[in-house]
C-alpha cells in the first residue's frame, strides 16, 4: 500500500467524521433512536431493528438504533454499547454519512475511484488506546467473547456474527492491500470461522488466501469494526483489484484517510476505528461454519470455511460496536449497496455505453436482494433499438445482477408492485417484447443439496409504450389536489398516495376532447350534448371509432340532424 508520513502533531485531528461523530450528526438530525432499557443481545436487538423493515414503514421512516444497555441469554452485561442501521438504515442516514446531497452520490463515487487519495501513516492512533493480547485473549468473557457481537437471526444463525467488518488482507506479490465486507462467526474467545466467497468475481481476501496457501503460510488478516463511515462504505463496492479500498475512502472523504500499523502484523488499519481484530487465518485447515442468515435473504446451511486465529484485539477506550441489519430484504446491507450500484448502473448504460433515453436506474429491493430484478424507466419515444440496447447493457456490468430486466416508461413506479403489473398487462407483448439470455452466473443466492448453484439465465422485457395511448382512468391533477385538500379538512385518515394517483395523458388524447372534458367539469356538459348531436351518422355499427368514420368532426345538416 503506497502512503506518507505525518508529523506526529496532526496525529490527534482528522478532517473527516469517525462513526461516533457519525452517530451523533444522525442524532441531531432525529434519526437515531437511543435505546437505554436492557435488550438481550442474542434474541432481541436484531428482532428490535427488523421491526422497521418488516412493519410497513417506509424508507423515509427508518432509523439507527444505539443500544446503551446490552446484555445477553447467560445474564452478562457489557458496557459497550451496540449500534445498527447507523449507516443505512435509510438513504438519508447513508446521505449523511457519505456527506453529499441524495443525487451527488454517483458522481461522488464516480471521483473517488477515478481520483483515490492515498492514505497517511500515524504512530498512534485511537483504535490502539486499549490492546488486549495473549493470555486476556482466552476464557469466557475475554477476547471475542468480551464483545457484544449480536446474534442476527435467532432462531437460525449458530453464533453471533460480525456483519459489520472490514476484513483486510494484502496480496503477498504485490502489497497492495484489500478491504471487504464478509462475515465472521464466533467459535472461541480467540476464535471466529470467517466466510469469503470463492466463486468466480467473488472476494479480494479470497485470492490472497490462494496465495498464501501455495506458500504455506498462514495469511495476515485483521477485522476493522466502527471505521469512518467513508471508510466501511466502500468494502461492500466491487473495486479494482490493484486499488486499495482505503484510497477510494480518501476521496470519498476529501482528505487522506489516517491509517497505522497493527500490533501483531504489518497490516495497514484506518487508525480512527472503534475496534481492530487482528489474527491470521489458517490456509490448510477449514472448518464448518454457518447456519446464518445471510442476504440474500435465506439461511446458509453449514460450509467448511476459513479459520481465523486471533492475535490481538485493540480499541478505543470508549469504543462502540457496529453491527448491520442484513438478511431478508430491504436491509441496511441492501440500502448500502443500492444507493451506491444504481448510479453505477445508470453511468454505466449513458456514459460508457451511450445509450440514448435511460432516465433511471431501478434495483429492486424487497425481498429480491437488489440483484434479481433490474427496472430500466426510459425516456417517452425511445427508440426501440435503444430500449434493447440498454436491456443488454445492464446485464454486461455484473455477473450476479439482472436475472429480471424490465424496461418501462417514466411514468411507472417500479417500486410499486401493481403499476409494474399495469405496465407488463398493457405495454408489452410476449411474443414480440421478451427475449431470454441463457447460460447466465446464478449469482448470490441459496446452495442446492449437493453444494452447487445451477447455471441461471435472464428474461429482458421491453415493458414501455410502443404506440400512443388514451389517458390514465383517473381525475386530473387538479382535481385530486383539490379534493386531496377536502380530505384534509374532513379530518379523514391520513393519505400515502400510491403512484399513479391522477389520471395523465399516454398521447393518444386531443384538444377537442380536453375542451369536452373542462366544460363537463365545469357544468357545460349539455353545450357537449349539442355539439354530438350535430355529429350524428346513419349506417354505422355500434363500437366504430370515430376516427374511424370519414368526415367525423364535420357537423352534418340541420335536416340531417
Amino acid at each position: 500500500m503506497a502512503t506518507k508520513a505525518v508529523s506526529p502533531d496532526k496525529n490527534n485531528a482528522a478532517d473527516y467524521p469517525d462513526l461516533q461523530d457519525h452517530i451523533s450528526a444522525l442524532e441531531e438530525a432525529g434519526l437515531l433512536f437511543r435505546i437505554d432499557r436492557p435488550v438481550n443481545k442474542d434474541t432481541e436487538l436484531h428482532p428490535l431493528v427488523r421491526w422497521q423493515y418488516r412493519g410497513g414503514i417506509s424508507d423515509e421512516g427508518r432509523k439507527a438504533f444505539l443500544f446503551t444497555n446490552v446484555h445477553d441469554s447467560r445474564g452478562r452485561e457489557f458496557e459497550m454499547p451496540v449500534v445498527v442501521g447507523a449507516l443505512a438504515a435509510n438513504r438519508e442516514v447513508y446521505r449523511i454519512g457519505i456527506g453529499v446531497p441524495l443525487e451527488q452520490i454517483g458522481p461522488h463515487w464516480a471521483n473517488a475511484v477515478n481520483n483515490p487519495i492515498e492514505p497517511v501513516v500515524v504512530s498512534s492512533a485511537q483504535c490502539q488506546q486499549m490492546i488486549i493480547s495473549g493470555n486476556d485473549l482466552l476464557g469466557d468473557g475475554k477476547g471475542l467473547d468480551a464483545l457484544p457481537v449480536p446474534i442476527s437471526t435467532p432462531g437460525f444463525d449458530s453464533a453471533p456474527y460480525l456483519t459489520a467488518g472490514l476484513f483486510v488482507t494484502v496480496d503477498p506479490d504485490t502489497g497492495i492491500q484489500n478491504m471487504g465486507t464478509y462475515r465472521g462467526g464466533l467459535k472461541a474467545s480467540n476464535r471466529m470461522a470467517v466466510r469469503m466467497s470463492a466463486r468466480e468475481g467473488g472476494a479480494g481476501g479470497y485470492l490472497h488466501w490462494e496465495k498464501y496457501k501455495k506458500r504455506e503460510e498462514k495469511m495476515p488478516c485483521a477485522v476493522v469494526l466502527g471505521a469512518p463511515p467513508a471508510v466501511t462504505y466502500t468494502g461492500p463496492q466491487k473495486i479494482r483489484r490493484d486499488v486499495d479500498e482505503i484510497a477510494i475512502a480518501g476521496a470519498l472523504a476529501g482528505a487522506p484517510i489516517k491509517v497505522v500499523k497493527c500490533t501483531t502484523s504489518a497490516l495497514m488499519v484506518p487508525a480512527d476505528s472503534e475496534i481492530i481484530i487482528e489474527g491470521f487465518v489458517d490456509t490448510h485447515y477449514l472448518e464448518p461454519e454457518a447456519p446464518f442468515g445471510e442476504s440474500h435473504g435465506h439461511i446458509s446451511l453449514e460450509d467448511f470455511n476459513m479459520i481465523f486465529e486471533v492475535s490481538a484485539i485493540t480499541r478505543k477506550a470508549k469504543a462502540v460496536l457496529p453491527s448491520i441489519i442484513s438478511q431478508v430484504t430491504p436491509s441496511e446491507s441492501s440500502v448500502i449497496k443500492r444507493v451506491a450500484y444504481e448510479p453505477m448502473f445508470l453511468a454505466h448504460l449513458r456514459d460508457h455505453l451511450g445509450i440514448k433515453g435511460v432516465k433511471r436506474v431501478f434495483l429492486h429491493e424487497p425481498l429480491t436482494n437488489i440483484r434479481r430484478v433490474i427496472f430500466l424507466q426510459m425516456e417517452p419515444k425511445t427508440p426501440r433499438t435503444e430500449v434493447w440496447r440498454a436491456l443488454y447493457g445492464a446485464t454486461s456490468l455484473r455477473a450476479d445482477c439482472g436475472k429480471y430486466v424490465i424496461a418501462v416508461n417514466e411514468d411507472i413506479d417500479p417500486d410499486n408492485g401493481d403499476a409494474v403489473f399495469w405496465s407488463l398487462g398493457y405495454r408489452a407483448d410476449p411474443d414480440k417484447d421478451v427475449e431470454i439470455l441463457r447460460h447466465r452466473d446464478a449469482g448470490h443466492g441459496p446452495k442446492g443439496k449437493d453444494g452447487t448453484r445451477p447455471e441461471d439465465s435472464t428474461l429482458l422485457i421491453d415493458a414501455t409504450l410502443k404506440r400512443e395511448m388514451p389517458p390514465l382512468a383517473l381525475p386530473k391533477r387538479k382535481y385530486m389536489e383539490r379534493a386531496r385538500d377536502l380530505w384534509d379538512e374532513l379530518g379523514l385518515p391520513p393519505l400515502n398516495p400510491e403512484s399513479p394517483w391522477h389520471g395523465y395523458s399516454l398521447g393518444d388524447w386531443s384538444e377537442e376532447w380536453d375542451q369536452l372534458a373542462e366544460r363537463a367539469a365545469e357544468g357545460g356538459y349539455l353545450e357537449n350534448g349539442k355539439r354530438s348531436a350535430q355529429r350524428r351518422r346513419a349506417g354505422v355499427k355500434p363500437n366504430t371509432h370515430v376516427r374511424s368514420v370519414p368526415g367525423w368532426d364535420e357537423d352534418q345538416t340541420e335536416n340531417e340532424v
